[in-house]
């Protein structure tokens, strides 16, 4: 009799284990699909790579795994975004320390004052773009909206111009346009600021 209730203990004990080894692998597999991704992913991203459709589950490994990231205090922190959407990202506090590091610009000055410029004014037609920033702008139109930076909306003869879902999450503002233009005016202003 002891010896059948010993062994019903050490199935228990090995039935947790493994159901622990489970959920640190999916931890480990969420963590790393974030990281490789350096993009927002959506609840169904994240449910193909756990291989489930259940976003109950992957809501409650997500939710785990953002707690593990708050409890190691790093450099590092995940955020739950607007409509199911999670993120990877440096903490804002490090990025001015860091960013002298980063190798390349994801834009080189010129196509970046543009889509600033976009932001910052959008919706705005393309005429009005290519007249403030110049002929040379058309290029810089071309390339933000192959980036998938930018959306263009046919408007009589021109385009009307705004920045996408993607940008958004790409600099880490809202997608809001009202509360986006509040942030970026903020952000443009501690630029100057830096520049005097």
């Amino acid at each position: 009799m002891q010896e059948t209730k010993k062994q019903s203990d050490n199935s228990a004990a090995e039935a947790k284990q493994a159901q622990e080894e489970k959920m640190q692998r999916r931890l480990r597999l969420l963590e790393a699909a974030l990281y490789v991704a350096g993009r927002p992913l959506s609840i169904n991203e994240l449910c193909s790579v756990l291989s489930t459709r259940s976003k109950n589950k992957t809501k409650k490994y997500t939710k785990a795994l953002m707690q593990e990231y708050s409890a190691r205090n790093t450099a590092l922190e995940i955020l739950a975004l607007k409509d199911e959407r999670y993120v990877l990202q440096l903490k804002a506090d490090f990025t001015p320390l860091v960013k002298k590091l980063v190798n390349r610009p994801l834009l080189s000055s010129g196509p970046l004052k543009t889509l600033s410029y976009i932001a910052y004014r959008q919706p705005v037609s393309q005429k009005r773009v290519i007249q403030t920033r110049g002929q040379h702008a058309y290029g810089h139109v071309k390339l933000l909206r192959d980036m998938g930076l930018v959306a263009a909306e046919r408007s009589g003869r021109s385009m009307t111009l705004r920045t996408t879902d993607y940008f958004a999450d790409y600099f880490g503002l809202t997608q809001d346009t009202g509360t986006m233009k509040r942030e970026l005016k903020r952000i443009f202003g501690e630029a100057i600021q830096e520049e005097s």
